[in-house]
């Protein structure tokens, strides 16, 4: 009778989903919905529900998460302040001159923007704010231009600092804890978002040398659809002032964050906040700062912390009845059942993600998945930063997956003029590329372990 219901749940969280219903009230509302009527077949207990009060007061103390609305507020600042502008206008013109250098510059500063905001929404609007008219006006190819923009803003997503790492993070210690107390003291290594954060750095930075080499090879084969950028004489002569200008504040804030994160010296919260003062600094060094900008930025940092810590507590319900119909038990099966052991149980949450990836959000599918189908995965062996960062690659291209990636509308909605369908053609290569990361770490894992690994030592 209790797997009926898991199938009834499914189904229903997928109506409520598609419905447009909002995420938390439709995870949590589908979830107490089917709880009632199974108990009225005996096949759940709503006293389980009595759990729940607990779980939201562990949620809402959890430090860890006080991170993600610290690092929004960050993002908020250097895009509001102009530094992001003038990152990307330094940064094309300085590359721009040759064949593929206004792409290359869109790459390396969105990876740059990714370090500094964690925020993949306001990295993508800033670049095509700025860096679509300018490809535009030196002839690239639109669909080149535009896939770029949206690639190049996902990265902060894997690179470090990013929201989604945090979240991923919070979710895979549940998962190990629960496999420990499954198991009778499970031998697994705790993991911490410090720890996610250094494995999702070398990867991460993997992608960006990817984007730059197909960029280079675009430029190389195609010429005429990245042409060069024209400047003028007085453009010239100031560019290296204004290169060192520009460069030198996001960088000193990347290393103080990151810096301090790598080094041990702060908490993932204690960098955000760092990163948030040091934002502030700069927008008030670059004459930048008004009470509007501190406003914007903070109700940017409020919508986003609430919006999480409802899905949270929706996921948290959602956890509460899945288990009470024995869902764990049904997962850890269907997971023995597929061929290949833990290769194919991986491969099966993986592409699974991946196939969610093309109507859901990743906050959806992160607070979906992972609870459910994490702790039988590290039971059965895999690596929780392992998994960790290869969920985080494939979550990453739900951004560029059509029909609802955010990156895409993102950009279609900085950029009026723009079509939907050159955007899709545009973003395919690069959804390409980022599973092409997935094969990487799959095929050397120590791409992700080596690095957590020398600074444990």
């Amino acid at each position: 009778m209790a797997e009926w219901f898991l199938l009834i749940l499914l189904v229903v969280l997928i109506l409520a989903l598609l419905s447009g219903f909002p995420v938390a009230f439709a995870i949590g509302g589908a979830s107490i919905l089917v709880g009632v009527v199974a108990s009225w077949f005996g096949a759940f207990d709503m006293l389980m529900l009595g759990a729940l009060p607990g779980r939201v007061f562990s949620i809402m103390t959890n430090e860890t998460l006080l991170a993600v609305p610290l690092f929004v507020f960050m993002g908020a600042i250097l895009e509001r302040s102009r530094i992001a502008e003038n990152l990307l206008t330094t940064m094309g013109q300085l590359f721009g001159r040759v064949p593929g250098g206004l792409g290359v510059a869109v790459i390396i500063v969105g990876a740059l923007l990714a370090a500094s905001t964690g925020v993949v929404g306001a990295t993508v609007v800033a670049m095509g704010l700025i860096s679509l008219p300018a490809m535009r006006r030196a002839g690239y190819d639109e669909p080149l231009a535009s896939g770029l923009i949206c690639a190049a803003g996902s990265t902060a997503q894997i690179i470090p600092p990013s929201t989604v790492l945090i979240l991923l993070g919070v979710m895979l210690q549940d998962a190990n804890t629960q496999a420990m107390l499954s198991q009778g003291g499970f031998n697994s290594h705790q993991i911490g978002v410090t720890d996610l954060f250094t494995a999702a750095l070398v990867p991460g930075l993997l992608l960006v040398v990817f984007y730059l080499l197909t960029m280079a090879a675009r430029a190389l084969f195609n010429s005429r659809s990245c042409p060069p950028l024209v400047m003028n004489e007085e453009e010239r002569r100031t560019l290296a002032k204004r290169v060192l200008c520009t460069m030198l504040p996001p960088l000193v804030l990347i290393i103080l964050v990151l810096g301090s994160i790598l080094s041990g010296i702060a908490t993932a919260t204690e960098s955000a906040a760092l990163g948030g003062v040091g934002a502030c600094i700069l927008a008030i060094l670059g004459r930048q700062m008004s009470f509007k900008v501190l406003r914007d930025a903070s109700r940017s940092a409020m919508s986003m912390s609430l919006m999480i810590y409802a899905i949270l507590i929706g996921a948290a319900i959602l956890s509460l009845v899945f288990r009470a119909l024995g869902g764990e038990e049904v997962i850890a099966e269907l997971l023995d059942s597929v061929p290949g052991g833990l290769t194919g149980a991986i491969l099966f949450v993986l592409l699974m993600m991946f196939v969610l990836g093309f109507i859901l959000d990743t906050f959806e599918i992160i607070f979906i998945v992972m609870p459910i189908f994490a702790p039988p995965l590290i039971m059965m062996g895999a690596d929780p930063l392992w998994l960790g960062v290869a969920s985080a690659i494939v979550l990453q291209t739900s951004y560029l997956t059509p029909p609802f990636g955010y990156a895409i509308f993102f950009l279609k909605g900085a950029v009026a003029d723009l079509k939907l369908i050159t955007v899709y053609r545009g973003v395919i290569p690069f959804v390409v590329l980022q599973l092409l990361g997935v094969a990487a770490i799959w095929e050397w894992p120590q791409l992700v372990l080596w690095l957590p690994g020398v600074l444990a030592n």
